[in-house]
Order: C-alpha cells, then sequence, then structure tokens
C-alpha cells in the first residue's frame, strides 16, 4: 500500500489516539468519558478525606503510614492525569494557565512541598476545587452560568463594598479607642491593654461574633459594648443589600429584549413577546 508524501502512518495513528485520550479525558459524551469522569470524583473525594483523617491524632498513630503511601500513589496519579492533559491538549499555555489548569497543578504541588517544608500535604484539601468539573459530568453548565452572574455582581459592587468596609473600620477604631479609654485608662481594667487589642475587641463584637475573651466591666464600658452590638446588627445587612441590588439588577437587564419597535421606537420588551408593550405592533 502506498502512502502520500511526507505522510506519517505512525503520526496519524498517534494523533488519532491523542485525540480519544483528549476526548475521554475533556469531555463526558461517551460511555468511556464519563467512566473517567466518575472515576476521577472518587478518587478526588477519597484523597481529601485521607488528607483530613490523618489529623486525627488517635488515626494518624495507627495508620499513618497507610495515609502517608495513599497521599503519595494519589499524588503520582493526578500528576501523571495533568502530564496527560497538557500532552493532548493543543493549545498547552492556554490551559496550563486556565481555572481548571490551575487548580489542577496546585492539586498535587503540596504532596512534593512535605520535602522541603513538613505540614504542607494539609493544603491538599484544595483538590475539592477539582470537583468542580461535576457541573459538566452532569450536564449543568448553565449553572455556572449562573455563578458567573453571582460573581459578575460581586465585581460589580466591589467598590461600593470597599467604602462601607472604611466606614465600618473608622468605627471600630474610634469606639475601640474609645473603650480603651473607658477600661483600661480610667478604671484601669485588664484586657484592654492596648489600642490595638481594644480594636480587636470592637471588630470581633461589632461582626456580632463575640469570642468573649475580652469583656467590659464597667458601667460606662457595658453601655458602650451596648452601642457597638446594636451598630453591629444594623450594618450587618449591608453588604447583602448592595450585591443583592446588583444582582436584581443583572437579572432585569437579562430578561429585557432590546429589539426596538419599528413604529414608536421603545425598546426593553421582554424577550417572549410577540408585540410591542406600549403601541401594539407586532415586532
Amino acid at each position: 500500500m502506498s502512502h502520500e508524501p511526507g505522510h506519517n502512518p505512525e503520526a496519524h495513528e498517534s494523533d488519532s489516539l491523542k485525540d480519544q485520550i483528549w476526548r475521554v479525558i475533556f469531555l463526558s459524551d461517551t460511555r468511556a468519558a464519563k467512566t473517567f469522569d466518575i472515576i476521577l470524583m472518587w478518587a478526588i473525594g477519597i484523597s481529601v478525606a485521607i488528607v483530613m483523617l490523618e489529623s486525627v491524632e488517635t488515626l494518624s498513630d495507627r495508620v499513618g503510614r497507610f495515609f502517608y503511601i495513599a497521599e503519595w500513589v494519589f499524588t503520582i496519579l493526578f500528576s501523571i492525569e495533568y502530564a496527560i492533559r497538557i500532552w493532548v491538549v493543543r493549545k498547552k499555555k492556554k490551559f496550563i494557565f486556565s481555572f481548571y489548569g490551575i487548580i489542577d497543578l496546585i492539586s498535587i504541588i503540596p504532596t512534593y512541598l512535605t520535602i522541603l517544608v513538613n505540614g504542607t500535604h494539609y493544603l491538599l484539601v484544595l483538590r475539592i476545587l477539582r470537583l468542580l468539573r461535576i457541573f459538566r459530568v452532569l450536564k449543568m453548565t448553565r449553572h455556572i452560568g449562573e455563578a458567573n452572574h453571582l460573581l459578575s455582581a460581586m465585581k460589580a459592587s466591589w467598590a461600593k463594598i470597599s467604602v462601607f468596609i472604611f466606614y465600618v473600620l473608622a468605627v471600630t477604631m474610634i469606639l475601640g479607642t474609645m473603650m480603651y479609654i473607658v477600661e483600661g485608662v480610667i478604671a484601669e481594667k485588664v484586657g484592654f491593654n492596648n489600642v490595638p487589642q481594644s480594636i480587636y475587641w470592637a471588630i470581633v463584637t461589632i461582626s456580632t461574633v463575640g469570642y468573649g475573651d475580652v469583656t467590659p466591666v464597667t458601667v460606662a464600658g457595658k453601655m458602650l459594648a451596648t452601642v457597638i452590638i446594636l451598630t453591629g446588627y444594623g450594618i450587618i445587612a449591608v453588604p447583602t443589600g448592595i450585591v443583592t441590588a446588583e444582582i436584581y439588577g443583572r437579572y432585569a437587564q437579562i430578561r429585557m429584549d432590546n429589539r426596538k419597535c419599528n413604529e414608536c421606537g421603545l425598546e426593553g420588551h421582554d424577550p417572549k413577546a410577540l408585540f410591542c408593550k406600549s403601541c401594539g405592533t407586532k415586532l
């Protein structure tokens, strides 16, 4: 059998093999691809569970050796998988610096770092982010679009939230300093020994966390603490309101159609509308 000049049958078979592997790894439209995705999800889940269980001292003492070996086995397997992903993709640089490419790399680095720095293997819990691929496996891509809307709304709200955070920080610095004067300077009570510690107490209190490690004991201090607590309840909903308003505005834009009525020139119709809502002309 003759071949065209410059045609390499082995190279063609190699390209075909790469395409087949690419389809299995990056798509989920075949039985083999779905099986690979399911196995990968289970492997990720088990590896993350092992990392968390290893932090339990009683388990670590009994089966610590098993955990250590299992971590390295999973890391080597994921490293091979990562290398294969780079091998089969055409735009290697784009994949390496993509969201999933970075997550795949981060998920294997901590184990290798343990050679230099002890304890970094606990960062392997970052592998849980790889389970985001389950959206593709379960045909839930549309939910990723919903998440993108939320992310866009948060980005658009960042300027307003930044101003709000600065305002809260300024208030806590002032109230924390006042508490230091009332409790630490005037009453000379232990706990509010300096301004930074008093500001820390104000932040914990205004956020309604309330660890209770430092508490006011004077009447004036308790009254000031009451003001900070009530202020915290008043401001805690502000960021939520800012983001919610932005999300509502974006969904309102999505729901509206940019079609323009030829009769009256009105824009902003419902996507399913057949007639202009102002003059009734057919769109």
